[in-house]
């Protein structure tokens, strides 16, 4: 089991910024992935980004490709998510999780929502003017 803290959530007009925390407790394995997931009200929740344990190569969904960094704190076992140029679409609670690479793998493959064994509380961010 991994434990999972989000913050940073809130309330920004479009075209502001954010970061995402998530402080993350030891993985069990190496094979490990951490990252976003989003849900909107009547969505269903979808990756939004992760960050491999073994390599840090990183995911980003299509519609923020280019606005969202993750990034990651090894000392600090935290995640970050970096979110510029908000958009009202992207209001939603934020979730951190944490599972198997493959997990994640899986599901941008399939589209089939994401069945991941550790969830964060999740944070809400609002894109509102």
């Amino acid at each position: 089991q991994v434990q999972l803290v989000e913050s940073g959530g809130g309330l920004v007009q479009p075209g502001g910024s954010l970061r995402l925390s998530c402080a993350y407790s030891p993985f069990p394995s190496d094979d490990y992935a951490i990252g976003w997931f989003r849900q909107a009200p009547g969505k269903e929740r979808e990756a939004v980004s992760f960050i491999s344990n073994l390599d840090s190569n990183t995911y980003y969904t299509d519609s923020v490709k280019g606005r969202f960094t993750i990034s990651r704190d090894n000392a600090k076992n935290t995640v970050y998510l970096q979110m510029n140029s908000l958009k009202p679409e992207d209001t939603a609670v934020y979730y951190c999780a944490a599972d198997l690479l493959a997990k994640f793998i899986n599901t941008v493959m399939t589209g089939i929502p994401a069945d991941m064994d550790n969830w964060g509380k999740g944070t809400l961010i609002t894109v509102s003017s």
